[in-house]
């Protein structure tokens, strides 16, 4: 079982107001909900980070070595993708 600890969370009376009513709507308590809001958020912006830091590396390769595959290549293959065809990526070039 992981460690817990204690943090401060300071919220306007309006804010407050609006977690315990949906708290009580969700028949949740509002440290579930506000525990719960915390860890969506932390994921997705854990997954935006890594999406982030994937554009920028390929960006530095594209700026190292200029092979590239232009927009309309890799639209013809999405849509190979999305008809259910087991397509390959297309080629990069120069």
């Amino acid at each position: 079982m992981a460690t817990t600890s204690t943090t401060s969370l300071k919220l306007d009376e309006g804010m407050k107001g609006r977690v315990q009513r949906l708290a009580t709507a969700r028949r949740r308590s509002t440290h579930w909900l506000m525990l719960e809001a915390i860890e969506q958020y932390v994921v997705r912006e854990e997954q935006r980070e890594r999406f982030r830091q994937s554009a920028l590396a390929a960006w530095a390769e594209y700026q190292a070595n200029g092979l590239h595959a232009t927009a309309e290549e890799a639209d013809a293959w999405l849509a190979r993708l999305e008809a259910g065809e087991d397509a390959d990526p297309p080629a990069c070039h120069e």
